[in-house]
């Protein structure tokens, strides 16, 4: 997450995030699929999940946030054409898009005070906050599908 204003961020900084939120997901998903396809037939439920982590930046977009943004749109994108692919295999693939949350991404270049500045200082969400939505998805019957949630801290606008 290295925002700022779009003028003065280096290319650097664009194809990092580029790399890690997209192409590791575009490379982490290629490399399941076929395990994925497998695991399916032993699963006792005959199904199996993916689930992708993206961030409520991929539901809007904001000034001196765009390559993030467009880097979480991405997320929930591919995410949605891989459910629709997918489906009649048996393979669901859901997308978890949290609010801001307790990680060391904060850090970066003084994120969460820019966050702050906008928002206010809202107590961050958990990764705890984050596993149990993954499990929620996961434990699903069969016959349920979670394609998508957006979990926000309480006070987050």
């Amino acid at each position: 997450m290295l925002n700022g204003p779009s003028i003065k961020s280096p290319l650097k900084d664009w194809d990092i995030m580029i790399d890690i939120n997209l192409r590791g997901l575009m490379y982490v998903t290629k490399a399941s699929l076929p395990h994925l396809s497998e695991a399916v037939k032993e699963s006792p439920c005959r199904v199996v999940d993916a689930v992708n982590i993206s961030s409520v930046a991929g539901r809007f977009a904001a000034a001196q946030v765009a390559i993030y943004n467009a880097t979480k749109f991405a997320v929930t994108a591919a995410t949605e054409a891989w459910r629709q692919e997918f489906t009649r295999q048996s393979i669901r693939f859901s997308v978890i898009e949290p609010g801001a949350t307790a990680t060391g991404l904060w850090d970066a270049k003084g994120q969460w005070e820019g966050f702050k500045a906008m928002f206010g200082d809202v107590e961050r969400l958990h990764a705890e906050d984050i596993a149990e939505a993954v499990s929620f998805i996961i434990t699903s019957p069969r016959r349920v599908a979670i394609n998508e949630i957006v979990v926000r801290p309480t006070d987050q606008p």
